[in-house]
């Protein structure tokens, strides 16, 4: 008998087991592993900068402060360095975007994260910087795959993950809790399966929209690895002169593995960053998890509180996936209020649309 039966060992999976496990509880943890997954395929950014208007993300602050400790926690257990808070250049493409960002970094929220600016930057190695840019800091970058990859190995010898593919049929619910394939027994589940989460019967309601994307690692010798580059894509130093570079945003229908059109598209985009000549030693494709007002999804299920999901982190979750974890983890222990902004209630409507084609109770 267990506490907790999480679905999917992705950041959403792995975050919230450990901070279930830290407080005590019987979690298990049953998970397909997939190379090309949204979170082994991430460069892991975390920025707090976003978008063309340069807008300052949702709670930036506590996310990228809980963040920064949580995985300062896990390299302390593992004994491996997963979090480099490397700053983030921002390359502005125009005298446009000068003046958008010296007008924003006026405002004070502006003054924790932005540490300099202007139309001329300190040089770097190899990079490019026509119309200067801003250094944004408190951000950098978390090594996703090798993050995972420490939980997941920990997981199995201590017997709280299992790699196997997990099938709804073989999942009951009861008032009180759930079984899965006659032999696992819990009195919660929470789904952290991602962009799959499209195939679950208890949340098909809720408006998880995938979007794939793209990303190149690239050998780049001649440039500077002491920082994160942003212009119309990310350029995240992997070590050893090489870079990830990415990533594209493509909406279904899905291309059927990697493209020869994002290859071209990163490649050029890396090529408006840098004046050193590059090889591209790698491609990968991915599919987010992503929801159309751009916050996670959260909740129990109306009719059978038993179910329950953490998803939708689109290509922020390494930023928001502690706290949030750590936020329902509270909820679900401790009966504290949910956050509205992320509640699945606030699509309650579309599970009552749903629910008149589905019996969702049963």
């Amino acid at each position: 008998m267990h506490d907790y039966l999480i679905i999917g060992h992705g950041i959403a999976g792995a975050t919230l087991a450990h901070e279930l496990r830290r407080r005590g509880r019987s979690v298990l943890v049953l998970d397909t592993y997939q190379p090309d997954s949204a979170s082994n395929v991430a460069a892991g950014l975390m920025n707090p900068v976003a978008g063309k208007r340069f807008a300052l993300a949702w709670r930036a602050d506590e996310f990228l402060t809980t963040a920064a400790t949580f995985y300062r926690e896990l390299e302390a257990t593992f004994g491996q360095q997963f979090f480099f808070d490397t700053p983030i250049l921002k390359l502005f493409s125009s005298v446009a975007e000068q003046n958008t960002m010296l007008a924003r970094s006026a405002d004070h929220p502006w003054q924790d994260f932005v540490e300099e600016l202007g139309p001329a930057l300190p040089s770097a190695a190899g990079v490019r910087q026509d119309f200067g840019g801003v250094c944004i800091r408190r951000g950098g970058y978390v090594a996703v795959r090798e993050l995972l990859d420490a939980l997941a190995a920990q997981g199995i010898s201590q017997g709280w993950l299992q790699r196997e593919t997990f099938e709804w049929k073989q999942l009951v619910i009861g008032p009180t809790g759930a079984t899965y394939a006659n032999t696992i027994h819990a009195r919660h589940v929470v789904c952290c399966e991602g962009a799959a989460a499209v195939h679950n019967p208890y949340f098909q309601w809720l408006p998880l929209t995938p979007n794939q994307g793209e990303v190149i690692d690239v050998e780049c010798a001649g440039l500077a690895d002491t920082q994160v580059l942003n212009k119309g894509a990310y350029v995240v130093p992997l070590g050893a002169g090489r870079f990830r570079v990415g990533a594209t945003y493509r909406w279904p229908p899905f291309a059927s593995g990697i493209t020869e059109e994002a290859r071209a598209e990163l490649g050029q985009r890396l090529a408006n960053m840098t004046d050193q000549p590059f090889v591209v030693l790698a491609q990968r494709a991915g599919v987010r998890p992503a929801v159309r007002d751009r916050k996670p999804l959260l909740g129990m299920h109306p009719a059978n509180p038993v179910m329950s999901i953490l998803n939708g982190f689109g290509s922020k979750g390494v930023m928001l996936a502690p706290l949030l974890a750590r936020h329902f983890a509270e909820v679900l222990e401790d009966g504290v209020e949910l956050w509205p902004e992320v509640n699945i209630l606030r699509y309650h409507a579309l599970y009552v649309a749903a629910s008149q084609a589905v019996d969702f109770s049963s």
